[in-house]
């Protein structure tokens, strides 16, 4: 009960005028820190909605597969440039921002994440590092504004924050790779 709370307050703390126009006022804080702390508040009112509707979360998402994947779908919404820039502009985009990124990302990516096996987990953690370098690539890259709304220093900065999160990902990846977590096998 005490996460619901903390994530419900998070998501109205978030949601409030004034810090939702300041957390979109730079690029890569509305990118890197409000779509995050969305998803983190759903990832925290997950037990409460998972208590409240098993059937749902059981028939639904029995393996964690379809979770998952409409987690990797709804992030990789949220990456393209025009989405980004229609949530500034376009209040029924802004509204559903605020229901998809908690409730479409956070409550199945925390209903899936232990329902799906390690090799699952560790796909999902190459796609999104594969998509990070690409999009730090794009937004480095491009010549032109991807978005109408930010400068293009903006958009280089979030191509360096991409980046930056990328090489995170891979240094982890490394780490998994390298480390061996299974039980060693009793000799008879």
């Amino acid at each position: 009960m005490k996460q619901l709370k903390y994530g419900l307050i998070l998501f109205v703390f978030l949601a409030i005028p004034p810090v939702a126009s300041i957390l979109e006022s730079i690029m890569i804080m509305h990118m890197h820190m409000q779509m995050p702390l969305l998803v983190f508040a759903g990832f925290l009112m997950a037990p409460f909605f998972q208590s409240k509707f098993p059937k749902l979360f059981s028939n639904w998402n029995e393996d964690g597969i379809p979770g998952i994947l409409l987690f990797i779908v709804v992030m990789v919404y949220w990456m393209i440039p025009k989405t980004m820039d229609d949530a500034l502009t376009t209040v029924s985009v802004e509204v559903f921002k605020f229901i998809s990124l908690p409730f479409l990302a956070g409550i199945p990516l925390r209903d899936s994440w232990n329902k799906i096996g390690p090799n699952m987990k560790k796909a999902v953690f190459i796609l999104f590092t594969a998509l990070f370098y690409v999009m730090g690539f794009l937004y480095i890259k491009a010549p032109i504004q991807l978005c109408n709304n930010y400068l293009l220093i903006d958009q280089i900065t979030l191509g360096w924050g991409y980046m930056t999160m990328a090489i995170c990902f891979s240094i982890y990846l490394i780490y998994i790779a390298f480390t061996d977590k299974q039980e060693p096998i009793e000799q008879k």
